[in-house]
């Protein structure tokens, strides 16, 4: 007669309780941050957008005037005026700022004397006060005697009001701009080609590619997450400024350097239009989620995780 071996049957899934905790304890962990996002991001925003469809009388009552401020927005001419100006800003600093930080961080990323001075120079005006820098760039513009007019003097040129030309006001805070973000980028690619693997360059070497060869195809394209993280970076940035506007230019002359975020702060605190400045704030949270979707679509397709 035959012994017959029971063999135990192993449960092949989780019970349901142990699942259900799983679940709990991770909305648990997500709850202070999404209670953060929705205090501080999701209602602001949803808020703004309610309050453009309205008007404050002086009394302090609000009147429901549906789409009007936006009809009013679209025949503004000053609106118009700040949102060109802001393309020309965007175009001016973002792609200049992003490659001159790649090359940065190219060069004081190489094996050299110095490299630790190099990276500190770099990086300086990055922690530098937006006030500061402005003030720094003041005495570069400054008719007369400022940096620029006493080199110009030198070649027998006469001076030039940088900041009170709508020829070159532009330039000029694009420049500045230029110079302090930079730095800032350099930072995130320095980090990323650490990150890199010497391998593949010892590798590529090995098979006669040259510099710009290896670049091209292997190290930018590793580089294009971070490179995605800093674009979205430099297009915020690049509506956001207001400091350097307030201390340099107030938006002139003929409004000529007036951005849209410092028409806003116009709008809600000097001219006390708030439902105004919250319909100018609606566009500009479209305008900026639009770039954001447009750059993750064109980027992320070109993007190689390690």
């Amino acid at each position: 007669m035959s012994e017959q071996i029971a063999i135990p049957v192993q449960a092949t899934r989780a019970p349901r309780s142990h699942a259900w905790w799983n679940a709990v304890n991770a909305w648990l962990l997500l709850l202070p941050a999404a209670v953060l996002l929705a205090a501080f991001t999701h209602y602001p925003i949803l808020s703004t957008i309610w309050h453009s469809f309205f008007i404050t009388k002086r009394n302090g009552a609000e009147l429901f005037v549906g789409l009007d401020n936006y009809r009013a927005m679209s025949a503004d001419p000053i609106f118009w005026k700040v949102l060109v100006n802001n393309f020309w800003f965007a175009l001016g600093t973002i792609p200049t700022s992003v490659a001159l930080a790649l090359l940065m961080a190219l060069w004081v990323n190489r094996n050299m004397r110095g490299r630790g001075f190099l990276r500190l120079a770099y990086f300086t005006p990055t922690v530098l006060p937006m006030i500061a820098v402005a003030n720094i760039w003041l005495f570069f513009y400054t008719p007369d005697y400022g940096l620029l007019d006493q080199l110009r003097g030198l070649v027998g040129l006469p001076a030039w009001n940088w900041l009170g030309e709508p020829s070159t006001v532009m330039g000029c805070l694009i420049v500045m701009v230029i110079w302090k973000e930079a730095g800032f980028f350099m930072i995130f690619y320095l980090a990323a080609l650490q990150q890199l693997s010497p391998d593949l360059e010892e590798a590529a070497s090995v098979e006669g590619a040259g510099r710009w060869y290896t670049f091209r195809r292997i190290t930018f394209p590793l580089l294009m997450p971070t490179t995605l993280f800093v674009a979205i970076n430099a297009v915020i940035n690049s509506f956001k400024l207001v400091d350097h506007l307030v201390i340099m230019t107030k938006g002139g002359p003929s409004n000529a350097s007036s951005l849209l975020l410092y028409y806003i702060y116009e709008v809600a605190f000097t001219f006390q239009d708030s439902a105004y400045a919250a319909t100018l704030t609606v566009v500009l949270i479209a305008l900026l989620a639009t770039l954001a979707l447009i750059k993750f679509g064109y980027l992320d397709r070109r993007i190689h995780y390690q």
